[in-house]
């Protein structure tokens, strides 16, 4: 059976906690039987300091001579001094038991003869252990050595298994509590880790969705600022690139087909009637090299346009905007006889890709060859307009319409009337347009001041680092 992210991430946190509670609940174990035995301890020595002082307030009584009864002695300091909860004074004196405190204690330890002649064999003040019917008894006995020549004995027992009981009910609450808590924080964590796991399990289903449907339009909804919106986040971007990805497959394909259909009808049925006269096989020869040259063609300005959407499309380098315009106009001269001139010149460098930019501005130069006439003006120009680079190409030709302006941009599609010329597959202003955008600006249509049209590059201004 599958163990799911939700239970696995509870398991580990109850584990955590429940070894946390076990950790707490020994060490405060430790630390109260600690604390008894010291309170214990403490309590023995504070009985012989107090039947210190009583003796000696009884000896100041009797004008500094000791009292003579020892029995007594003792009698009257059980009397004055009541033993604390679970604990209990008796005496012996020559050898036996003689008084014991009038609150009964919670086992006779004075009827225990063992006991009390080992007891009575103590010659200082010693701590000892017994056992008894109530359990583990710390005992302090005391010699007393009055004028009263009979040995004599205080004893001071505490119960100590009594008062550890005590503790051992404090702790088995603790534990209870604990392993309470515990269970309230799992279901707890149950709970918010089904909410925290909630966009994940929604990106599993999103792309589980996907990858059955082939549905790249869906997207995640983003709350929040964590790290789980930041998942859901990157992943409605990669969908963006993935669905960016497809298009530009789809389109490849598409235009592909529709743009490759025609020349590949043209070539087969000039083939199927190509007969064996040489000069008509010579001219099917020429019309087909013609349409696989066009179709050449066709296919690396489709190749183009699809990398424009690809990263590493751009190789950034530092560009020399006053050499590019300069260098485009003259290798620009070969593709027409017209009057080629550079407009302006911005002394600027810039991070770009110069071939890319060439390549655009090239385009733009045979689009403009394309609409001119012999002897008409082209001219080619940059600038540098607050955080904006400029690169245009204008000439003298019949211009564009204004409701042509952004048509023209789009794939395969080719000068209208007014333009003159039907030539080409219609794809350079779009790889114009691709290559401005992957710099991160565009390219639009004006009138140009000397009567045409001017095609103008724009593209955000990064200086080189």
């Amino acid at each position: 059976m599958r163990v799911t992210a939700r239970a696995r991430i509870v398991g580990w946190m109850l584990l955590v906690a429940g070894i946390a509670l076990a950790v707490a609940v020994f060490a405060t174990w430790t630390f109260l039987l600690k604390r008894l035995d010291d309170r214990v301890n403490a309590e023995l020595e504070n009985e012989v300091e107090k039947l210190r002082g009583y003796v000696r307030t009884q000896v100041a009584a009797r004008g500094g001579r000791p009292p003579d009864d020892v029995s007594r002695l003792l009698a009257d300091y059980l009397a004055v001094n009541a033993p604390d909860r679970w604990e209990t004074f008796f005496t012996i004196v020559d050898g036996a038991a003689d008084k014991i405190t009038a609150v009964a204690p919670p086992a006779r330890l004075d009827t225990d003869d063992g006991l009390v002649r080992r007891l009575a064999a103590a010659t200082r003040p010693t701590a000892t252990w017994a056992e008894s019917e109530a359990g583990t008894v710390r005992l302090a006995v005391i010699p007393v050595r009055v004028a009263d020549p009979r040995p004599a004995h205080l004893v001071v027992a505490v119960f100590y298994d009594r008062q550890r009981e005590e503790i051992v009910d404090a702790v088995r609450v603790l534990a209870i509590a604990g392993v309470a808590a515990l269970g309230l924080a799992g279901a707890a964590g149950w709970l918010v880790a089904g909410r925290v796991l909630a966009p994940v399990r929604l990106v599993r289903q999103t792309a589980e969705a996907i990858s059955d449907s082939s549905d790249l339009t869906r997207r995640l909804e983003v709350t929040g600022n964590d790290d789980v919106a930041a998942l859901a986040a990157t992943f409605n971007h990669m969908l963006d690139r993935l669905e960016r990805a497809f298009a530009v497959q789809r389109e490849f394909v598409d235009d592909a087909g529709h743009e490759l259909r025609t020349p590949i009808t043209v070539i087969r049925g000039h083939l199927e009637l190509m007969g064996d006269d040489p000069e008509d096989r010579a001219q099917t020869l020429a019309l087909v090299t013609d349409e696989l040259d066009r179709m050449n063609r066709i296919v690396d300005d489709l190749l183009t346009l699809a990398k424009a959407e690809q990263p590493g499309f751009l190789s950034i380098e530092q560009v020399e905007l006053a050499d590019l315009t300069v260098s485009v106009v003259a290798k620009a001269r070969a593709l027409g006889d017209r009057k080629w001139r550079v407009e302006q010149v911005a002394e600027e460098r810039i991070a770009a890709d110069r071939q890319r930019l060439t390549q655009a501005l090239m385009q733009l130069a045979a689009n403009a060859v394309r609409h001119t006439r012999d002897g008409d003006e082209i001219a080619v120009g940059s600038a540098v307009r607050g955080g904006t680079v400029e690169l245009w190409v204008s000439d003298s030709g019949p211009g564009v319409p204004p409701e042509d302006r952004e048509r023209i941009f789009g794939r395969f599609v080719r000068g209208g009337p007014r333009s003159g010329s039907q030539d080409g597959a219609g794809l350079g202003l779009a790889i114009v347009r691709s290559i401005a955008r992957a710099h991160g600006g565009d390219v639009h249509v004006e009138d140009a001041p000397i009567g045409g049209a001017r095609f103008v590059i724009t593209i955000p201004l990064r200086e080189v680092a």
